[in-house]
């Protein structure tokens, strides 16, 4: 079976990236997505990217 390339990353997806990050990333994301008013994907995408708007344009690095 091959795998999908996905352009968005699912809440389920965003759970497990986050039960796998020490404690204080985790929380950093989930204060973040709370302050952006987006889901944790969006969030773990603009850490990663302060300008993206969600994975199909992060860059990672970019804007920081």
């Amino acid at each position: 079976m091959q795998a999908k390339l996905q352009e968005q990353l699912s809440p389920a997806d965003a759970e497990v990236i986050l039960r796998g990050l020490p404690e204080r990333i985790k929380v950093a994301l989930i204060a973040r997505a709370a302050e952006i008013e987006d889901p944790i994907a969006i969030s773990i995408a603009n850490f990663l990217d302060t300008e993206a708007l969600g994975f199909v344009d992060c860059k990672p690095g970019r804007g920081q």
